[in-house]
């Protein structure tokens, strides 16, 4: 008994990096790409009221399947824009849960919480070619 004890025990973090990676899966049937411009990108203060309020609208989303939330590296080619302060991935399983997403009560209070910060915001949606 004390062996079997053991060897869950060994194998609880493996089946928490497990959960942790499948639920991470990138969904490739619709993809929300977010550039978000701040009006003071260097006050620190701006930066955590944005950064706290996605986190927690990005943590209680309904329909969000997986985000990716970053800001630029400082670019070394022409082609490469870095001049957001913000970009924000966030994948769907479908065109009807990504609408249904700009709707969710979740989504709407980040709005209004943060949109006093932005001075420019610029969203590319993109379906699958494979659909």
């Amino acid at each position: 008994m004390k062996k079997v004890i053991l060897l869950f025990l060994l194998m609880l973090p493996i089946l928490s990096i497990a959960q942790k990676q499948e639920t991470r899966e990138f969904d490739p049937n619709f993809t929300h790409c977010v550039y978000i411009w701040l009006k003071h990108p260097d006050s620190q203060e701006d930066r955590k009221r944005f950064e706290t309020s996605l986190r927690k609208f990005l943590n209680t989303s309904q329909y969000a399947k997986t985000n990716f939330v970053g800001t630029p590296p400082k670019a070394v080619r022409d082609v490469v824009d870095d001049s957001f302060t913000y970009n924000l991935i966030v994948t769907f399983e479908s065109a009807e849960a990504q609408q249904s997403y700009q709707e969710e009560e979740a989504h709407l209070v980040f709005i209004e919480e943060c949109k006093e910060l932005w001075q420019k915001v610029v969203v590319y949606d993109a379906i699958d070619v494979n659909q």
